[in-house]
């Protein structure tokens, strides 16, 4: 009885996709899209496009700082710590100060640069 129902059911499955299978046939080509566009790019009259490309700069500036240059704001900013940044031993009336990205060793009477250093 198992047998019967299988193959009854097997043979409507087969008969139904063989009926939708025959509705179109497989060598058909599809219909052409209707927003694709053809271009001739022989023709002269085609405009040509060109892509722009923007490089940014990135301004760095170096060496703004030189020794002997007086530098009157050097109280404004804070005393670093010079064996913490392995910097070298300031002088008798030096101190180093950080200044954005360098360290400068400053006179404390004349605010005169002695050393200059570039913190990484």
């Amino acid at each position: 009885m198992k047998r019967l129902v299988l193959s009854a059911l097997a043979i409507s499955m087969l008969t139904a996709s063989a009926i939708s299978g025959q509705a179109a046939p497989i060598s058909q080509p599809a219909a052409p899209q209707a927003n694709t566009v053809h271009v001739d790019w022989r023709k002269p009259d085609h405009r040509r496009v060109e892509k722009r490309v923007i490089i940014k700069k990135k301004v760095v500036k170096r060496n703004q700082w030189k020794r002997g240059q007086r530098y009157s704001d050097w109280r404004r900013h804070q005393r670093v710590d010079w064996q913490r940044h392995h910097l070298r031993r300031p002088g008798h009336g030096q101190q180093w100060v950080r200044v954005g990205n360098d360290y400068l060793l400053v006179s404390v009477l004349s605010g005169v640069i002695a050393g200059i250093v570039a913190a990484n």
